[in-house]
């Protein structure tokens, strides 16, 4: 039994928002908090596993990712736990791929440069301690803003096999003249980054102090006040070109948006990019009831396999509350076979399911098959044990009289 099931209590909590969790460790010498996120479908199934998606600055961007997947997740992107790491304490430290002393031509005083303890914090014990006590699978996003998109990057490069996906908004990559850009360039040359996705952001202040600095001409100019962002668009030429890496990578710009507002739209269309294999297809042939019945199976195990392929584990390639309604609308319309179909695949694929099989069972009622719907009804009452399945096992066993 999983740590959320074993506390009824703490899960009500959970489930009303993130909660607060923290972990001690050994590497960084010190407690480190973190929010965590679980989807509400996990009441309904506490044996299922879930994407995970690491947010650098948690504390300040979990809520917005949440905001992006309540939108979006089913059709666009699958539900997913979300860790939100805290950096309010010893960020630059942390998020810092190199040590300076000087930046942008002055002094520049506060502790930096350990990004590879704290990369080496999230693969031997955060990651660790988040699979052992929450419901997670091993397909991870990464998802870093400024610094934290910096130290994204960074990840990508020295330690690809931890993430599937990694997000870099307006990320810092002109820290240590351009270190980064060269360490991934170099990166790029020698590795295979198949099966990995970057997505980065530019937000539109290309020059702090001259407005005539646009996206046309910001690579003409050679001052500090642009290698932010001339940082920025020559890692991203340089792995358009890099094709042999086969690293999947968009760069979007952000013209109207300044550092401080393009993590909203950079998390919607990241996440969205990032899992454009997950979003549907066929809707319009699934949606029209002239379709086949062979077509719509088709359709559905094409879907499925592509899922598993990408994930590299099963993962339903429907919501259940999907296929159920489907059932239900094909029933309405008479289309009998179509219907069973939809409720089959809600029962092999939602296995733990009581209301799965309730509406499987509610399909044989119909038909007046009622020791089906009876054999169906009582797994319901097995797997939820409530007054409601009780009695819908009573009524079926009069009915069958």
């Amino acid at each position: 039994m999983s740590h959320l099931a074993a506390n009824a209590q703490e899960s009500r909590f959970i489930f009303q928002g993130s909660t607060l969790d923290s972990i001690h460790s050994k590497i960084l010498n010190e407690t480190r908090s973190i929010y965590v996120q679980i989807p509400e479908s996990y009441i309904s199934d506490t044996t299922r596993k879930y994407p995970v998606a690491y947010i650098i600055d948690g504390d300040v961007f979990l809520p917005t990712v949440r905001n992006v997947l309540e939108y979006y997740s089913g059709g666009f992107m699958p539900e997913m736990v979300l860790i939100g790491i805290s950096n309010a304490e010893n960020r630059t430290r942390d998020l810092t791929i190199s040590k300076i002393s000087f930046r942008r031509g002055m002094p520049y005083n506060e502790e930096n440069g350990e990004a590879d303890n704290f990369l080496k914090f999230i693969s031997e014990e955060l990651i660790p301690f988040i699979e052992n006590k929450y419901p997670v699978s091993n397909y991870r996003t990464l998802i870093g803003h400024s610094y934290g998109g910096l130290f994204t990057v960074y990840s990508l490069i020295n330690k690809p096999e931890l993430f599937a996906n990694y997000l870099a908004i307006d990320p810092s990559l002109d820290w240590d003249n351009q270190k980064i850009v060269k360490q991934t360039e170099e990166a790029l040359a020698t590795n295979s980054f198949e099966g990995k996705a970057l997505y980065m952001s530019l937000g539109g202040q290309l020059h702090m102090q001259n407005s005539e600095i646009t996206i046309d001409n910001v690579m003409q100019d050679t001052t500090d006040y642009t290698a932010f962002a001339r940082s920025n668009i020559l890692l991203s030429n340089s792995i358009k070109e890099a094709k042999q890496s086969k690293l999947f990578h968009k760069w979007q710009f952000y013209p109207n948006d300044l550092h401080g507002t393009i993590p909203l739209p950079s998390i919607k269309d990241g996440l969205i990019s990032v899992f454009e294999w997950f979003q549907m297809e066929d809707t319009d042939r699934i949606n029209s009831f002239d379709t086949p019945k062979e077509e719509l199976y088709s359709i559905i195990k094409h879907r499925e396999n592509k899922l598993k392929n990408n994930f590299g584990y099963f993962e339903a390639p429907y919501p259940e509350d999907l296929l159920n309604m489907s059932g239900y609308m094909n029933m309405e319309m008479n289309q009998i076979e179509k219907a069973k179909m939809y409720f089959e695949f809600a029962v092999k694929y939602f296995p733990n399911s009581a209301n799965a099989y309730d509406s499987f069972s509610e399909y044989y009622e119909t038909q007046k098959d009622y020791n089906k719907a009876i054999e169906l009804a009582t797994k319901a009452f097995e797997i939820s044990g409530s007054d409601y399945h009780k009695k819908r096992i009573e009524s079926l066993n009069a009915k069958k009289l």
